[in-house]
């Protein structure tokens, strides 16, 4: 939905980042690929300086072309402004009416986005929902690598290494291999 690289900058300016935001969606699209999306799509939004409805109608839209079962967006609490929007879209996007395909609403965790923010300021992220992803890890890995543009090196809590560390771990609290952690928002039978 949105690129953090042209809001580092004191003034935002797209032509200063074109080389940058042009790795990102290099890498956003060889992702992908390595973990058999059929489709990419970065809208660029300037999501803190941007008109809420806009992004409702694009997420909306996307909803009615894929007609998902289940969606999965940010954690309500993270430090970062444009994740914390996507969340409070996805919620009003997938308002309960007769029809609407949405029937699981997942919220996710993003290292050095969730744990950041401190608890006293937002609720903090207590999942309930772990799934096991022993068996795909190992792409999951290979993809992070490939968005080389938004991971960091160890020990930073977006390193591969941390997040490997981290499905280890969540894995092994359920006796799986490797798990990732959500907080079940809604689910509909």
């Amino acid at each position: 939905m949105a690129e953090g690289a042209t809001s580092r900058n004191v003034a935002r300016d797209v032509d200063t980042k074109n080389e940058e935001l042009s790795l990102l969606v290099r890498s956003a699209q060889q992702a992908g690929k390595i973990l058999g999306a059929t489709s990419v799509m970065l809208l660029e939004f300037p999501m803190d300086s941007l008109d809420r409805l806009d992004v409702v109608k694009a997420v909306e839209a996307e909803i009615e072309q894929l007609q998902p079962h289940t969606v999965t967006t940010h954690h309500s609490g993270d430090v970062n402004i444009d994740h914390r929007i996507l969340h409070e879209t996805v919620v009003t996007t997938n308002r309960l009416h007769p029809g609407h395909p949405v029937r699981r609403l997942l919220a996710f965790k993003v290292p050095s986005s969730t744990e950041w923010q401190p608890p006293s300021s937002n609720v903090a992220f207590q999942p309930n929902w772990l799934e096991d992803v022993s068996e795909t890890l190992d792409r999951k890995i290979k993809a992070l690598k490939a968005y080389r543009s938004e991971m960091r090196e160890w020990p930073h809590a977006r390193s591969v290494q941390s997040i490997e560390h981290l499905a280890r771990w969540r894995g092994s609290s359920v006796g799986y291999d490797a798990a990732e952690a959500f907080i079940l928002l809604r689910e509909l039978k």
